[in-house]
């Protein structure tokens, strides 16, 4: 079974390494997947194809004009059908359109699409108008995988009920997590932490749904009972600036890192005292799982799956944000409460292991695939 999996990344966040994981197992099965990711014409490797290369897995990198490309697009088919690929697997709003606006008709290959979340754009904004068209051809998939229930609530009711949704949670490859947790972190991270503790930790992009603003105010108040304390928060995206400013406007410049992309997440994630997700909105975030294998205690919103994954609170201290106060509250209490900590990190452990490992969610993928193609 060859299947052209088509991503266009703006790092390694939830959904590349959700991708990797997926990869991963596909070819250990004896299947035939291809990353495609795609960039402008400019871009050298992308860090997925770079950690995808790293790894051994069948990545090509394709580079195109940047927004409505459907000429593009029309190259990348015509392509895809000279490989004779059987499927096609989009990974995010881009390809949902690009490839969507192609009836199955011309494109001659079927169209499965999983939204690894979803976001209200502001009105009238370019992002809006793609939100638009994304929602236009979600119709028109022969499949559509939520990785999370929560998901549902947020495409188009009549699509939501149809048969044609289904919800795949994520999964991960805890002995591939653990191995990364090795690995050497970059020297301006590591001079940074020696001395410093506890060390508070945020992954994601730096966009405003993350609601790392929420963190930076909570930190302020954490840092006043903990004056040796640190944060980093790895990612990039638009919101650096304000995040920046907020930073220097509350004198923590010399506590708080914002590194942007890191490759070495989990050997960071080893490190720190907790591991804080603060969305405002979430599908199944990939690192979350990644904290849970290696035993670092979350502290995280009860938005998407997180609480159900976390148990309620069997795994992980699960929160609706109220304040800065009350979040610095919850981020003491997961350091301070030694025993229970303890206890959380050994069933979130097992938790990983049991409901939410590569290989389960690529069976279920194989299921829908192969119900696509008979």
């Amino acid at each position: 079974m060859k299947i052209l999996h088509l991503i266009d990344s703006g790092g390694l966040y939830g959904a590349e390494r959700m991708l990797l994981t997926l990869v991963r197992e596909q070819v250990a099965m004896g299947l035939s997947p291809m990353i495609l990711s795609a960039g402008e014409p400019e871009l050298a490797e992308k860090p997925l194809e770079v950690e995808a290369r790293q790894l051994g897995l069948p990545v090509k990198a394709w580079r195109m004009a940047p927004g409505f490309n459907l000429w593009g697009a029309q190259e990348l088919i015509r392509w895809a059908r000279q490989e004779e690929y059987q499927l096609m697997h989009s990974h995010g709003y881009k390809f949902n359109v690009l490839m969507g606006m192609w009836p199955e008709s011309l494109r001659k290959i079927p169209l499965i699409t999983t939204l690894h979340g979803y976001v209200r754009a502001r009105r009238f904004t370019k992002a809006w108008m793609y939100e638009g068209l994304d929602r236009l051809v979600l119709a028109q998939m022969r499949q559509v995988v939520l990785v999370s229930e929560a998901i549902r609530f947020q495409i188009p009711k009549r699509l939501a009920r149809s048969n044609r949704v289904s919800v795949i949670m994520n999964g991960l490859n805890t002995v591939s997590t653990c191995q990364a947790a090795a690995t050497p972190l970059l020297p301006m991270l590591d001079t940074f932490l020696p001395d410093r503790g506890p060390l508070i930790l945020g992954v994601g992009r730096l966009s405003p749904e993350k609601g790392f603003d929420r963190l930076v105010d909570a930190f302020r108040e954490f840092h006043s009972q903990y004056p040796n304390s640190a944060l980093i928060i790895v990612g990039e995206g638009r919101e650096r600036p304000r995040l920046e400013q907020q930073i220097a406007d509350y004198g923590l410049t010399n506590h708080v890192r914002l590194p942007g992309y890191v490759a070495e997440v989990a050997s960071l994630m080893k490190r720190a005292s907790v591991l804080c997700i603060p969305s405002l909105t979430e599908g199944l975030p990939i690192a979350l799982l990644e904290a849970m294998s290696l035993g670092v205690p979350v502290v995280a919103s009860d938005v998407g799956e997180i609480g159900n994954v976390l148990g309620q609170g069997e795994g992980g201290l699960v929160f609706r944000y109220e304040s800065p106060s009350a979040l610095a509250d919850t981020l003491i209490a997961a350091i301070n409460d030694r025993s229970t900590t303890e206890s959380r990190i050994r069933w979130s452990k097992q938790r990983v292991e049991e409901d939410f490992s590569g290989r389960a969610m690529m069976e279920h993928y194989l299921n829908i695939y192969r119900q696509v193609l008979t």
